[in-house]
């Protein structure tokens, strides 16, 4: 009998966190309290034994959209991001610069630019994507060799 009750709360615990990581933003919005998505990022990553991606960048940014279109055009990308990390944005632009937040890191150069986050929101790694780039994309290879390094969950195979 107990078992029953404790799934009920791991299940709702759950289901708390999925929803939660739908309410992150989609887009660089100046609108938004970065600070506090990427606490929620944190919160879901944590309960999900993920690690946090910031993607930092603005709607201005051109190879922001080239990354967005690069990952929902390769499935074995976007299947590593959904397994291991909790994607959220932060904006950048005159609008909003995110200052606060974004000097608890180092110095971003271009962007966007990826900071990845263990499940306590502490800094593992800082991504300049330009080394990621293929042409007037990015290179398939690298992201996931950089996906795969990074996770929490590392996978035997290395590229």
């Amino acid at each position: 009998m107990l078992k029953s009750p404790l799934l009920v709360v791991l299940l709702s615990l759950l289901l708390c966190a999925a929803a939660s990581a739908a309410d992150l933003p989609a887009r660089f919005d100046p609108t938004r309290d970065a600070a506090a998505d990427v606490a929620q990022a944190v919160s879901v990553a944590s309960a999900q034994g993920k690690r946090v991606i910031v993607d930092v960048g603005g709607e201005w940014c051109s190879w922001c959209h080239i990354l967005d279109r690069f990952i929902a055009s390769h499935p074995e990308v976007r299947t590593l991001i959904d397994a291991r990390y909790v994607w959220v944005k932060v904006n950048v632009s005159k609008e909003n610069r995110n200052r606060a937040l974004l000097a608890r890191w180092p110095r971003i150069e271009g962007y966007p630019h990826l900071f990845v986050l263990d499940a306590r929101g502490r800094l593992v790694h800082s991504q300049d994507t330009g080394v990621l780039e293929s042409g007037k994309s990015y290179d398939e290879a690298k992201f996931i060799a950089m996906l795969r390094k990074w996770s929490a969950t590392r996978s035997t195979t290395r590229t």
